[in-house]
Parts: structure tokens; sequence; C-alpha cells
């Protein structure tokens, strides 16, 4: 198992973005195989940027495994769907220039908890709209997914869907989204820290499946908050289903990165191996 650092772990979407330059001379110098770009850490997507990243990581031999990018498909107005697949096909198109394999794809979620805060205190378990159900969102997100398939394939880019709060929080609803689109360019992204009851269960339960792995640390206790994964017991999961996928660390701890990231490194190689 390959290992690479998210540059979410150096930025939790709060405050001045942490120069994704840095996190790869960073990652380099502390032995990860790769970084993990978050789509909205970008500064910008003019060529020059891009490929001034794509240069970087190969000057200093790291691999980029996946693009992580924002979407939702949780929408009743078609138009609001066609806006987000638009948004996920440029993104496909991005991950190509920069060479990377895939991208972190997301449901989508109701959004009748307006504060991500305030989803995080249940967990993820939001009502639907008035006068829908989650067999309606379950029916847009496979229809908007199908409709990215066509730029996924051109690309030769992976759409990995995640089990992130919101609509996949279920991780049997994410499974029957993933085979009602019945597609080998979708797969799943599994984040340790997004289970909301046993996460070895859940881990249990997806591992067999996984493309890659996501996996959480809270040095400095978590920004939403935290949870004593147990990564020895988790690698011989992943071990046992077989997993043969990058795992990406994505450090959401208060602690600051100088000190968190190489602690959840050394964690990550230990159970890892």
């Amino acid at each position: 198992m390959r290992l690479a650092v998210s540059t979410y772990s150096y930025w939790h979407l709060r405050g001045e973005q942490f120069p994704i330059e840095t996190v790869i001379t960073e990652a380099a110098r502390l032995g990860f195989d790769g970084v993990e770009i978050l789509h909205r850490q970008m500064k910008s997507e003019d060529h020059a940027y891009v490929m001034k990243l794509k240069r970087l990581a190969f000057q200093h031999g790291l691999a980029l495994p996946m693009l992580s990018i924002h979407q939702d498909f949780v929408w009743p107005d078609a138009a609001d769907r066609k806006r987000n697949v638009d948004h996920t096909v440029k993104c496909i198109e991005l991950a190509s220039k920069l060479g990377i394999a895939a991208i972190r794809l997301n449901s989508g979620r109701w959004k009748t908890i307006r504060s991500f805060d305030d989803l995080m205190k249940v967990k993820g378990n939001e009502p639907p709209l008035p006068g829908f159900k989650n067999d309606d969102a379950v029916k847009w997100c496979v229809d908007s997914i199908q409709d990215c398939l066509g730029a996924a394939e051109k690309e030769g880019v992976m759409l990995c869907l995640e089990n992130h709060w919101g609509l996949t929080t279920d991780v049997n609803t994410l499974l029957a989204i993933h085979k009602q689109v019945n597609s080998p360019w979708l797969g799943i992204n599994m984040d340790t820290g997004n289970f909301p009851g046993d996460p070895y269960e859940g881990i249990a339960k997806l591992a067999p499946v996984a493309n890659i792995v996501q996996a959480k640390t809270y040095y400095g206790g978590g920004v939403w908050y935290s949870l004593d994964l147990d990564y020895d017991k988790i690698a011989g999961l992943l071990k046992k289903a077989g997993f043969q996928g990058w795992v990406s660390l994505e450090m959401e701890g208060n602690e600051a990165p100088a000190s968190a990231v190489p602690k959840s490194y050394a964690l990550l190689r230990k159970a890892l191996g």
C-alpha cells in the first residue's frame, strides 16, 4: 500500500490557503509516495500553474493519485444537477492534465440542515426535503454520475464515490449507487473517519470494493469531531480484503500540520508497512 498525503491536511477550508507547492516539497521530505490535491486549495486552474504542480511533483519523485473535488447531485431541479455534472466533467479534464488517475466524488446532501457543523452533530443523518425521499436522491445521483462516465472513460480518470457526510453516509446507500451505475469507471473512496457507527464494521464492508482510502487522524483534537482509530486493526482489515490501492492521509486535527503530519506519517507507515 502506497502512502499519500492530502493537501487538505494542511488547510481545512478555513483561512488563508496553504500553498500546494509547499505540501509537495514537505511530502517528499517526510517520505510520502504521493500527494492528493484538494481542488479548492488550488490557487487557479491556469495552464501554467497546473503544469507547475505536475512538474514539481515529478521532480520530487511523487505521484498525484487523486484530485479531491466537491459536487452535489441531490437537487430536485435538473438544471442544478446539470451544473454539478458540468463542474465534475471540467474537473475530470483538469485531473487528466495533471496526470491524476482518480477524482473524489461526492453524492451531495439534502441541505435541510444548512450548517455543516450542525450536520456533524447528527453524524450526517439529514432528513429529505418535504415531498421527497432518499430513493429520489439515489436516482438523481445515479443519473448524474452516468452523465459523467463518458468524460471519465475518455480521459482515463476514475470517479471514486466517497462515504461522505450526506446521502452516502449510509454505506448501504453508497453501495446501492455504485451497483446501479455499474461501470468500471466508478469506484469507491473509503474515508476511515466518515462512519456514523462502528468504523471497523463499515471499513470491513467497504474494503473489498474500495479503490482508494482516505485515512483520518485528529492530533490536537478534531476540527469537527475526534475518533480514536486503531490503524493496526484497519491495516489488518485492508490486507484481509486484498486492498492494494493508495492510502491518503487526511490530518483533520487542530494541531499544527508541521508536527501533526509527521506524527500521522509515522503512525500510518508503521501500521501499513
